[in-house]
């Protein structure tokens, strides 16, 4: 690993490069060709221009985390890296609150996803006080579109916890045939 202008070169091999890796089930699109158009339509919605890509993403990460799915958080970090996003960045969503690499409107998104996805024992997941703070970023546009990232994720964690897709294969080869 190499450290280069604040980007870190990761070596080019991944585990979805090794042998014997398989996922549980196959490509669900070969049994219901409509989720391809869904899939589409969300994120169309998600980049809608509202808010931008990058806080789609850096939400997206953080909900893949916070699901334990390695798929999503090695989807999300490659999407976030082809679009241009530090290494810093990337690695530290998990640690959001104390790291100085995120705007006031990326940090409320990120505590946003962690109390829909983490909630609490009782009483509301997004309260009043966090709503607020979220509207003084994000007009309703804005709040439905990062509504809708939350949930494009939400969608998909399932899918991958229980078939289990290749974590860095390509979309369509990332599912056993």
């Amino acid at each position: 690993m190499v450290i280069r202008k604040g980007r870190l070169n990761m070596p080019t091999s991944t585990t979805a490069e090794q042998d014997g890796l398989t996922s549980r089930l196959p490509d669900p699109t070969t049994l219901f060709p409509e989720l391809t158009a869904l899939a589409g339509a969300l994120a169309k919605a998600t980049l809608n221009g509202a808010i931008p890509p990058a806080t789609v993403g850096l939400v997206q990460l953080r909900a893949g985390q916070i699901a334990g799915s390695t798929y999503h958080t090695v989807r999300q970090s490659g999407l976030l890296r082809e679009a241009g996003e530090t290494e810093e960045r990337i690695a530290a969503v998990v640690s959001w609150r104390d790291a100085p690499y995120f705007t006031p409107p990326e940090r409320v998104a990120l505590e946003l996803v962690e109390s829909v996805l983490m909630g609490k024992a009782s009483g509301e997941r997004v309260t009043d006080d966090l709503f607020a703070r979220a509207s003084a970023h994000y007009d309703d546009l804005a709040l439905w579109t990062l509504t809708l990232a939350i949930a494009q994720i939400c969608f998909f964690i399932p899918v991958a916890a229980i078939a289990k897709p290749i974590p860095g294969r390509p979309l369509g080869q990332n599912y056993r045939t």
